[in-house]
Formats: C-alpha cells, structure tokens, sequence
C-alpha cells in the first residue's frame, strides 16, 4: 500500500477517454490523485479536463500495439489502470493485439518500471476455453497481468450501463428503428448489468491499496435478468412495441455472417447499433453472470463494500430520448 497522500501520488489510466474510462478518470480526481490519460488520440480527450482542478488530468498519446508509447506512458506513474478493451475487430485493431498482446505490454512497462499497482479491466465470461475469441484474449489478458504483476487487481464486470453505454442505448436506439426486434438464442442468456459507477469505485479502491492482489473480481449488480427481460425493459421505459421475436443460434450464425460481410463490403460503414458478429453470437451462448465462488470469496462489489446500483436507478434517467414525446412522456412505465 502507498504512503503517499493521492496528491503526491500518478496513476497512468489507459483507455481513460472512453466509457468507463471517463468514470475512472473522475473517480480517481475525486480523490486527489493526478492523472495522466493515456490514449491514442490525446486531442480528443480535452472534455476529460473539467473533472479535475486546473493541471490534475492530462491526456499522453499511447497504442498498446506500440510498446515504446505504452513505457513512456507508465515512466513516472505510481500506478496504472487499463480499461482499453474492444468488442468487434477492425483491421489491426483485434483482439489479439489489444486484449492479449497489448495486455502484456502494459504488465511488461509495470514490471520493468517498478509499478506494483496495475488494476487490469477484464470481462465476465473471460475464458481460456471459451468459443468466442473476445472471452479467449481477455482470458490471456489476465493471465498475463497476473504472472507480471504479482500484486495486480483484475476485475470481470458484466455489461456495464451508464449515461453512455453501449447496451441500453444501442436496444433503445433498434427498437426505435425497427418493428421487429431479433433475440438471440431467444433471449435466455443471462447478465448481471453493472452501474459504471460502482467498477470505477472498486478501480479507485485498488488504487488506494484497499483491494487484495493477485486475485480476479467479478462485478455485477444486485439482479440477475435475462437478455429478453434487459429488452423488454427497454422498451418499457421508452414506449416503444416492436415485436421481439426468438432467433435460434445456428440462424443467428448466419446472420452475422451476412452482416459481417455487408460491413465490410460498406468499409465498415454499417451502423454500429445493426452490426451482429459471429463471435458475439458466440458469447451469447454463456451466462455473463457472478460465480458462486466469487460470492462466497468475497471477490464481488459486495465483498468490497459497495452496494451495487440496480438498472431501475438509472436507466430511465439517459433513455428518455428515446420516447416518442422524449422527456415529456407521461405513459405508465416511462414517467
């Protein structure tokens, strides 16, 4: 554990401008540490000043596939966070090279630098032996922080939501559009949907040295939904009644395949909210939920003592924009 106050102390925070990241970066201000955010375009990280005092946060250009940017961000730093993670592949963005490979490169510039403290954001559903490569590179990911840095926190959230998250939004957003909408595997895939705020607590916590090393965390919130249950609440709160109908794996398969091959047939000019990979479709076919082990363990939100957000508490709060009449819709359900 560090002795010196926060505001003596740097922490490097990789990925720091995006989704979760922009929490982080908040979290860790909050708390007097100086951040140094380490992304590929600095230039557009400039809205990531306001949530710290004049001179605490600073954005450094870093790509994990560049392992002397990853060094020269880490030089200096009392500890580092890595948030950067990606859910589809393009070009030399893959999985491999960001989630596995570029994993290692930020536990190799901690442990040559001498920093103890790396917080290494993974995934519920990380698994060695798991169908879809994105759980199979996150897996190698934390693998490879954990044998570098001995004393390395990992933590497996489950779909996280927030203001600008990417599940909540991107439904809402395709039951706008769309009169139908498809559930894969017929929606029976369960989530613990996590409040981003809380993972940026636990990263503060294991920043500040209260969070044991060496161990995985899983992190979800207080209730258990299925996919179709998610879906169904969506359109709940924003009104809208497109018909959700069961879409079996193997056809899932091969609509992402169509869907893949339309993207790159666009040069990836397909929206992101209509884009379905085969490797998601994979995902897909496993529970992304808390284990019993990690309960028992105490390596949950829980056992670090915060009281997990439920989806109730947020989610209509950013999901208004979506109604027909937007904030000023009064129908039972959105209010």
């Amino acid at each position: 554990m560090a002795t010196q106050p926060p505001a003596q102390q740097l922490v490097t925070v990789f990925g720091g401008s995006g989704f979760a990241g922009r929490h982080v970066v908040r979290a860790l201000a909050r708390r007097g540490y100086r951040v140094r955010v380490a992304v590929r375009r600095p230039d557009l990280a400039g809205f990531l000043q306001p949530l710290g005092i004049v001179g605490q946060i600073h954005a450094v250009q870093a790509n994990l596939r560049y392992p002397d940017s990853v060094a020269a961000a880490v030089r200096g730093a009392d500890a580092v966070v890595n948030l950067v993670g990606i859910l589809q592949e393009s070009g030399r963005q893959n999985f491999s090279s960001i989630q596995a490979q570029g994993v290692r490169t930020v536990a190799q510039a901690c442990a040559s630098l001498g920093v103890e403290r790396l917080v290494q954001i993974s995934a519920l559903g990380a698994d060695a032996d798991s169908k879809s490569r994105y759980a199979r590179t996150k897996a190698e990911g934390e693998a490879a922080a954990l044998a570098l840095v001995k004393d390395a926190v990992v933590l497996r959230p489950s779909i996280m939501f927030g203001p600008e998250d990417t599940f909540f939004n991107r439904f809402a957003s395709l039951a706008r559009m769309l009169p139908v909408l498809p559930l894969v595997g017929g929606g029976e895939t369960k989530f613990q949907p996590v409040f981003v705020g809380d993972v940026a607590k636990a990263v503060a916590l294991a920043i500040d040295g209260k969070v044991e090393g060496g161990r995985i965390y899983e992190l979800g919130g207080p209730e258990v939904k299925s996919f179709r249950e998610l879906i169904e609440y969506v359109c709940e709160v924003t009104g809208r009644k497109p018909l959700l109908a069961s879409l079996p794996f193997p056809l899932a398969r091969v609509q992402a395949q169509i869907l893949e091959i339309a993207n790159t047939l666009t040069l990836g000019l397909l929206p992101d909210e209509l884009l379905l990979t085969r490797d998601q479709v994979a995902l897909l076919q496993s529970d992304n939920v808390v284990s019993e082990a990690a309960r028992k363990e105490g390596r949950t939100l829980e056992g670090l003592g915060i009281a997990p957000v439920a989806v109730e508490a947020e989610v209509p709060s950013y999901l208004w924009r979506f109604r027909k009449s937007g904030q000023f819709a009064t129908s039972r359900g959105t209010g």
